[in-house]
């Protein structure tokens, strides 16, 4: 295995270098594939790929199914021999064969789970190639499986190991391709996927937190939206036929209350279709108008509470993004760059381009916060220091360990909020169908004396 070198400064990476792919080149010599170099030195012409479905008995003895993209049917049929795979059926894909999962991104823990065995494995001696290779063998998920799988037939091509991720189109995240080119540069692969392993699952944690403190107050209002739907729908018109037949007069809650019953039991189609409706054009336009999207994670971000668990993610995020690019030698244009592309909040890409205008211009990255809402002071402040003392790498780390704190503390505090208030929202919207209930049947009962 190579040893790998000392990271050097950003400014002594020359941009023309060309990239160091670990262990690739060694197994494309031993089992050379279609757009390898032959004995001649010369670079065979790559192919378009073409889709190939196939049956095999993998190593344990069991048929597995899977599709792989190669040049040619031969190029196939040699790819699954050399990984020791008996072949039982090979054939190209029709076009009405797709997949359904395709596109699909890789999930913050299964990355740093794979990066942390890659890591593992080129530090042990295994070459890239042979890594990947196992990788892809001891996945159980078929998305990981495949992608692995043509990673591998990638680098076999010739292709660096970030050309082969960036291969795999939207199911590998930008920031670590753009990790990778970097450590192609420096030589220290191991390095920097033990890093993004680590970055991976603080994001992982972070999303666990977030779904955690959510999943309490989503479940009790489902049950509270059902049980108020129930009451509405088939406990409130039974007694509303009593009171009809008593002569009743009827209080103007109550007589909400009906009206409420009554128009929910006629149009329960269309308030249905009504909601679906609604809820498919706002997911549309969040997706595909920027103004309109602009506007609602503006909005979510001045909700009381609220709004600081976004801010204290989308900071703590920036941040240790920000440091680990800064760290590796990134340039901070690049950093900044790659980080417009990370983020999805419209107000942080904005920072972040005006980040970018402002350098070209020759002024400091802090120049761009100051003032902006969105950032806290703290995290400006913080920034500042770290440009004056030049130490803006060690100063961001900072920055996202304090607020990761932050996020984490406010989660916990929403948490213990929620309870007592979805307690005391449930009772009085119960309280109130009860009440509007009870009033005329104690008329009904002083009718009767």
């Amino acid at each position: 295995m190579q040893q790998p070198t000392t990271a050097a400064p950003a400014a002594q990476q020359p941009v023309a270098q060309a990239p160091v792919n670990a262990g690739a080149a060694p197994a494309a010599q031993q089992n050379p594939v279609a757009g390898v170099p032959g004995q001649n030195g010369q670079q065979r012409e790559r192919m378009p790929l073409k889709g190939f479905k196939y049956t095999i008995i993998n190593g344990v003895g069991k048929k597995e199914n899977g599709t792989i993209n190669t040049e040619s049917i031969e190029d196939a049929r040699s790819f699954l021999t050399q990984l020791e795979y008996q072949i039982l059926s090979l054939e190209e894909r029709s076009k009405m064969d797709i997949d359904i999962n395709i596109g699909n991104k890789i999930g913050a823990a299964d990355l740093s789970f794979c990066l942390t065995q890659l890591s593992t494995y080129i530090k042990a001696g295994i070459p890239l190639v042979d890594s990947v290779k196992i990788l892809a063998k001891q996945s159980s998920k078929q998305i990981l499986k495949k992608n692995f799988y043509q990673i591998v037939y990638e680098l076999l091509r010739g292709q660096s190991f970030s050309e082969a991720l960036l291969a795999q189109g939207n199911v590998f995240p930008k920031l670590l391709i753009n990790m990778v080119k970097t450590a192609e540069m420096t030589g220290d692969l191991p390095s920097i996927l033990d890093d993004m392993a680590e970055y991976y699952t603080s994001m992982d944690n972070t999303r666990k937190q977030m779904k955690s403190a959510m999943t309490y107050p989503i479940v009790v209002l489902s049950l509270a939206f059902g049980v108020l739907i129930f009451m509405l729908t088939y406990l409130v018109p039974q007694f509303s036929s009593m009171f009809q037949d008593n002569g009743a007069s009827l209080p103007a809650l109550t007589q909400a209350i009906l009206n409420i019953s009554g128009f929910i039991q006629n149009y329960y189609l269309y308030m249905i279709l009504g909601i679906a409706a609604g809820v498919g054009a706002f997911i549309y336009c969040y997706k595909n108008i920027k103004s309109f999207r602009t506007v609602v994670q503006i909005v979510l971000m001045h909700i009381p509470v609220f709004g600081k668990i976004i801010i204290y993610n989308e900071i703590a995020n920036f941040t240790k993004t920000f440091a680990s690019l800064i760290n590796h030698g990134v340039f901070i244009t690049d950093s900044m760059e790659i980080l417009s592309k990370v983020t999805s909040n419209e107000v942080y890409i904005r920072i972040i381009n005006k980040t970018l205008v402002n350098l070209g211009k020759g002024d400091s990255i802090s120049s761009a916060f100051r003032g902006e809402w969105a950032i806290p002071v703290v995290a400006y402040e913080m920034i500042v220091t770290g440009e004056s003392t030049g130490q803006l790498g060690q100063m961001m780390e900072k920055v996202a360990t304090h607020f990761q704190g932050l996020h984490k503390n406010i989660i916990d505090q929403m948490k213990s909020l929620i309870e007592p208030l979805l307690i005391v929202f449930l009772a009085g919207v119960v309280g109130v169908i009860l009440i509007s209930i009870v009033q005329p049947m104690f008329a009904i009962y002083q009718t009767v004396q």
